[in-house]
């Protein structure tokens, strides 16, 4: 099997993508923080900010292919602390595609539907970049960097995810459902839009990427356009919670440290017709309701 690289594997995504890549790949996760264990998956400790590390362990790796997710994934983490977050965001993305270039082998990298200002939705991979928070910004600084750099990356920007927990990370629909199993109210925005899918099916269209593109921008977002509060009214029936339990309400009126994009629903049709084929959200509910 040829080894697949995978930065930020401890992370939701990450643990998600180890677990089903390893069907095809000899996979190797890199963590900085919190070591986990997945059968037939190498771990090792690296600081993807560091490009000393980092070459120590793509020498003793030899990968002949890298998918990069490490990143400071929280907007208002990254704006309250855009020093510390550019270098994971930016910093270590630039070494990465440096690497894979100094290599010539695959590379992937998970940006973010949050690129967008979420005027104009839904947006294609032709449309104009539009970032309204650090972390946006950030995204697009690593996009056009590493393509600078190695013009061979293959940069996917990636929408709201869901799924079964990593060790250390969440998505956002375990709070959903420890509040519901808590009986206690849910406020969810009705003017939020995104185009969410779930990490099994985020990491099905990162492999498909991987193997069959070179230099190229992928949107693999679902096929549905929803709100939170849409989908917390679907995430309750199909759990069996009632949804008298959710509370409506709207995004302009809750003040947060990051901007946040009323509607950043993308435009996947490049990748559906590449093979990326998301189940609907009713699907995939259903299929983690007895897994989670």
């Amino acid at each position: 099997m040829k080894k697949l690289l995978v930065t930020g594997a401890s992370g939701f995504l990450g643990y998600n993508l180890c677990q089903y890549a390893q069907q095809n790949w000899q996979v190797y996760g890199t963590y900085y923080f919190h070591q986990i264990n997945i059968n037939n998956v190498k771990f090792v400790k690296v600081d993807v900010t560091n490009i000393i590390d980092l070459q120590e362990i793509f020498n003793q790796i030899k990968p002949d292919a890298v998918i990069h997710l490490a990143a400071a994934s929280k907007p208002n983490y990254c704006q309250n602390n855009p020093e510390d977050s550019y270098k994971i965001n930016v910093t270590a993305s630039l070494n990465i595609a440096q690497l894979c270039a100094d290599l010539n082998i695959p590379c992937v990298f998970t940006s973010t539907d949050l690129v967008f200002d979420g005027l104009n939705s839904p947006y294609k991979e032709t449309d104009p970049v539009s970032p309204i928070s650090y972390y946006g910004e950030q995204k697009v600084k690593a996009e056009q960097g590493m393509l600078a750099i190695y013009p061979k990356t293959v940069i996917c920007r990636m929408p709201l995810m869901f799924g079964i927990p990593s060790p250390y990370a969440e998505s956002f629909i375990q709070f959903f459902l420890k509040t519901f199993r808590e009986g206690k109210e849910l406020s969810l925005f009705t003017d939020e839009y995104r185009t969410p899918v779930s990490a099994l099916t985020a990491a099905k269209g990162l492999l498909l990427a991987l193997e069959n593109l070179e230099g190229d921008l992928l949107h693999l977002g679902g096929k549905e356009r929803v709100s939170r509060y849409d989908f917390g009214c679907l995430m309750a029936e199909i759990f069996d919670f009632s949804p008298e339990l959710i509370t409506p309400c709207q995004q302009k009126d809750v003040t947060m440290s990051a901007p946040r994009s009323p509607d950043t629903a993308l435009d996947s049709s490049k990748a559906f017709k590449l093979g990326y084929n998301p189940l609907s959200l009713r699907e995939e509910l259903e299929s983690l309701a007895s897994l989670i």
